[in-house]
């Protein structure tokens, strides 16, 4: 189907809307009566050749008395579904009275299978009902939707003299036209840009990059296909005609399933619906309604190919309190064993979930056949980047990269979402790489390969045509090195992420005046004893100046073991708090002496005066640095290299060294603006 046409059905759809519920609904909620109407029109159209052979099965039925005719009804329809009322839809486009149209609707609507109703219960379309009656309106909707010309059914509309006067809808291009209309409804409304929609040239991407490499691997068999946030189940629709396709070019006889859950109801709906259309009863079973995340309704199975579009920048606290709370969570697919932490976790931050959807896919690999299983995944750039060492975000990064499951990454042009201009990326994954593939990742800038549209899709104003996928098919199974490919070892993203701590150097000045000054401070403590330590000190040891505060906390302790005074901790600091300010060239101050045998001088313990001791952190001074898990000669040569000529009094905190992992692709990629000549700019003045 050509754009014109698609873009026509749109229209006409959309004007019912405008025509027939602008003074009855307001414009956000038109949705609640197009979409339904929508799926109602192509489940009729779909049904209405065999209509008569259901009627007729379902008197058979009834006279024989037997009560499951399910099975039978579905024969006589040709169909996963079917409607036994007495009716289609045309014929209850006029009625005489309203209430005998409410009563035949409610018979027509009753009369479609159970699998249908759930989709109409998801709708909560039955509500709308009265409103229409009262309004007048019932009648009107469905005239409009049964006008010869719309097409909404899979064959063609011929002329008398047999030629296509509107072509037939394929499931596929049924189910853009749905998202085209819930995108218009989204925008009325002003929903968020992550609540978008994968066009048709992403999804054809993704499949070649799941499928095209293993081409020659498929065989007779059985194949699962997955997507954790199906929408209306466009994504699996391609998956299954692709990997029919493949299989049919190498005479190979497979079996495909597909599974998907979604958690927006009126999508979910669509979704059912698209698959209850492709004939297989059972499919449709295998779409869970609910989130993919706190209810996974596809906990125990594992898949070959799975493909996913999950929401960007979409908070998922909900599913964080379902799950026990962001910090105890234990769910196998988000914390896992790894690298000797048998609580590895891979949660983000609440405010995004999109990465929980890859850690969900992952831990739904299949890892005991020979194809293994093959993930492509849309994101936005956040996932590339976002979090730091230690964090969720960048310990998924890590879990993927270094067991060496992560394969590609896809940079897309922007503008290529029909809800959002922003940036995106295709993550490809794999646990069967191939061996060249082994430890290395693939980077493609296909940021600049698109073609224009001519007339724009919401945000969408490019695409990617069938010559523009190829060519980048081309650079993805050529694996070399060109102005769009770059090709890293692993450990080419990760890093270790140090502290370096700095000892705290403190001076101590004394004066009568500023002894005295004390003195209020000391009353307000409600310690008069506090301040006389101090006269006594400045009196009997005449110092008006400490670089050793150690020295300075010894002579007090001292004066008051001697005046028979306690000196708790909180004297101490009240005393250190007012007397002492940094000075870098004041001398370091002890923490604590350690016992002689504990002579090991990293992670803040040094050798002194014969003497194993940790000094006190300055935390004004305290810096992190990013070293590259390829930096030659590691953290140690590094920190000689780069922070000792700086600071030779500095040391490494072990306790808090993290491993992260992050992806830029600016970096990789970036090209600088080349100047202009000195000459031109001359010439120009």
């Amino acid at each position: 189907m050509n754009n014109g046409t698609y873009n026509q059905i749109v229209s006409l759809i959309w004007g019912i809307a405008d025509d027939c519920l602008r003074d009855v609904y307001v414009r956000g909620k038109y949705r609640d009566v197009i979409l339904p109407m929508t799926v109602i029109r192509r489940l009729d159209a779909v049904l209405e050749e065999t209509k008569d052979e259901v009627l007729q099965m379902k008197k058979s039925l009834d006279e024989a008395g037997i009560l499951n005719q399910s099975d039978a009804l579905c024969n006589a329809s040709g169909q996963s579904f079917y409607n036994n009322s007495p009716f289609v839809l045309k014929d209850l486009k006029s009625r005489a009275k309203n209430q005998q149209l409410k009563v035949d609707f409610i018979v027509y609507l009753d009369g479609f299978s159970p699998n249908v109703q759930e989709i109409l219960e998801k709708f909560k379309f039955r509500n709308q009902i009265d409103t229409m009656i009262e309004a007048d309106i019932l009648g009107a909707v469905i005239e409009k939707f049964v006008d010869p010309t719309i097409n909404l059914s899979p064959n063609p509309v011929l002329d008398d003299q047999g030629q296509v006067r509107l072509p037939g809808l394929d499931n596929h291009t049924m189910g853009v036209i749905f998202e085209e209309l819930i995108r218009k409804f989204n925008e009325e409304n002003n929903e968020e840009a992550g609540e978008h929609f994968t066009p048709r040239d992403v999804v054809e991407l993704m499949a070649d990059v799941i499928f095209m490499p293993v081409k020659d691997k498929i065989k007779d068999g059985t194949y699962l296909c997955y997507d954790g946030a199906c929408g209306t189940g466009g994504m699996l629709t391609i998956a299954d005609e692709r990997l029919s396709e493949l299989a049919n070019r190498s005479n190979k006889q497979v079996s495909i399933h597909l599974y998907g859950q979604e958690i927006n109801p009126e999508t979910y709906a669509i979704s059912k619906a698209d698959m209850l259309l492709k004939g297989d009863g059972k499919e449709a079973d295998n779409i869970y309604y609910g989130s993919t995340l706190s209810n996974d309704g596809n906990a125990t199975v594992e898949f070959d190919f799975m493909l996913s579009n999950p929401p960007y920048g979409k908070s998922w606290k909900t599913d964080a309190d379902r799950l026990g709370g962001k910090d105890d969570i234990t769910d196998p697919r988000f914390v896992v064993n790894f690298k000797d932490d048998p609580e590895f976790k891979m949660i983000p931050r609440v405010s995004d979930g999109q990465m929980l959807f890859l850690a969900n896919n992952i831990a739904k690999m299949k890892h005991s056949t020979e194809l293994g299983s093959r993930i492509a995944e849309v994101h936005n750039g956040s996932s590339l980047f976002t979090g730091d060492a230690g964090q969720g975000e960048s310990n998924l990064r890590r879990y993927m990269i270094e067991s060496d499951y992560l394969e590609a990454i896809i940079a897309l042009p922007e503008n290529m979402f029909y809800n959002t201009g922003i940036a995106t990326y295709i993550w490809v994954l794999s646990n069967r790489k191939a061996d060249n593939r082994k430890g290395k990742v693939q980077l493609i800038d296909a940021t600049k390969l698109k073609s224009p549209l001519r007339r724009n899709l919401g945000n969408k104003n490019c695409e990617l045509t069938k010559e523009i996928r190829k060519q980048i098919m081309e650079i993805y199974l050529k694996f070399e090195e060109n102005e769009h490919c770059k090709i890293f070892d692993n450990n080419e993203f990760g890093y270790w992420k140090i502290t370096v701590e700095r000892p705290l150097r403190l001076k101590v000045k004394l004066s009568n005046e500023r002894i005295e000054s004390f003195r209020a401070i000391a009353k307000e403590a409600k310690d008069t004893v506090v301040h006389n330590l101090m006269v006594d000190l400045y009196r009997k040891k005449n110092k008006d100046i400490y670089n050793n505060y150690n020295e300075f906390e010894e002579d007090l302790k001292e004066i008051a073991k001697k005046e028979n005074e306690k000196f708790p901790a909180k004297r101490i600091k009240l005393i250190r708090d007012f007397f002492t300010t940094k000075d870098e060239e004041a001398d370091k101050v002890i923490k604590k002496v350690l016992k002689k045998e504990k002579e090991d001088a990293l992670n803040g313990k040094f050798k002194e005066r014969n003497e194993i001791v940790e000094y006190e952190i300055d935390t004004d001074l305290r810096d992190t640095e990013q070293i590259p898990l390829n930096y030659n000669g590691g953290i140690e040569q590094f920190f000689k290299d780069e922070v000792l000529p700086y600071a030779s009094d500095a040391w490494i905190d072990e306790s808090r060294t993290q491993v992260g992992y992050e992806i830029s692709f600016t970096k990789y990629f970036y090209k600088p603006v080349e100047l202009r000549n000195i000459d031109e700019i001359f010439a120009d003045i």
